[in-house]
């Protein structure tokens, strides 16, 4: 049996830019890319902490060290400049695999420096 786990995220990314009129998909500063192990034509989801709209869309590279997070195409329709997002991938894997994977999460501070990563969510409390 396959399962569908979630292998990396940006937390709270800032939209920088909305280009309605350039080809679809989500720029994002390569470096970031990486930091999350995302990869360029990557699906992603995109959820939009500020109106809750939800979505999906593709990753490209954005330059390097730019903290961009440029929503392009339609996807420029469901977002402000400023608004926070989350930005996540999911991976499919078989129970053996699931059982040692983690993700790679990364938290971004507003103006998509990185605040910190880790691969754990600590436990939701009351």
């Amino acid at each position: 049996m396959q399962i569908t786990l979630l292998k990396g995220k940006l937390h709270m990314a800032a939209v920088t830019q909305a280009e309605l009129w350039y080809d679809g998909s989500c720029a994002i500063d390569s470096d970031l890319v990486a930091l999350a192990g995302l990869r360029e034509f990557e699906k992603i989801d995109i959820y939009n902490v500020d109106n809750g709209e939800r979505f999906h869309t593709y990753v490209i590279l954005a330059e390097a060290g730019s903290g961009t997070i440029s929503m392009n195409g339609a996807a420029a329709r469901k977002v402000q400049v400023g608004d926070r997002v989350i930005i996540a991938a999911y991976g499919q894997m078989d129970e053996a695999e699931a059982s040692t994977f983690t993700p790679k999460l990364v938290y971004l501070n507003k103006d998509n420096s990185v605040e910190r990563t880790t691969n754990t969510i600590p436990v939701q409390k009351d």
